[in-house]
């Protein structure tokens, strides 16, 4: 796994072996950059359930200004911390190692806002899709010009609207998708 543009160009990222960790793919990460643009750059990035955290660490190749990371597994956690120092990145993030729905928590608190939210919960966790989406539907973290994005298995279906949240896109990707909601 690899960056793919921008200031850490080619640099490789470590990964966890086995099934407790599905990287985004090379190819859908680009795909993913690719509809963002460079409308990126400058803008505050939400990496939920970040797993190695490939999806912030590329958005902080491509300009953005800060990433906050938030990853429940201890292993996946440390990982993000490697690849981080590996990269030598010792600014613009923040990581919160505890269950996503505690860390939006953390953040509302914090009165914080986010341009863009990422999420891929483990595929089999539905339930964690639906709970995350209706929690930013109904949280402070997002504005109307927020852009919300859910990595998800073709084979499961998101609603279409979750509370405020609105899907306007959907991309498939091999056995994955991107379902892009923003406020309505």
């Amino acid at each position: 796994m690899r960056i793919i543009a921008g200031t850490y160009r080619g640099l490789h990222l470590r990964t966890l072996k086995g099934a407790n960790l599905r990287p985004t793919s090379d190819q859908l990460r680009e795909t993913l950059f690719d509809v963002l643009g460079p409308s990126v750059e400058g803008t505050t990035f939400l990496d939920a359930y970040a797993g190695s955290g490939a999806v912030g660490l590329e958005a902080l190749s491509r300009g953005v200004r800060d990433v906050t990371f938030i990853e429940h597994h201890r292993p996946a956690s440390l990982l993000i911390r490697q690849n981080l120092a590996a990269l030598g990145i010792d600014e613009g993030y923040q990581l919160l190692t505890c269950a996503v729905l505690t860390g939006l928590e953390r953040l509302e608190k914090r009165g914080e806002r986010f341009d863009i939210v990422f999420l891929d919960p483990p595929y089999e966790e539905i339930r964690e899709y639906h709970h995350t989406l209706r929690q930013l539907a109904r949280g402070p973290l997002i504005l109307p010009a927020s852009l919300v994005v859910a990595e998800h298995s073709r084979h499961v279906r998101l609603e279409e609207n979750y509370g405020a949240l609105r899907r306007t896109r959907l991309l498939r990707h091999g056995d994955a998708q991107l379902a892009f909601y923003r406020l309505a």
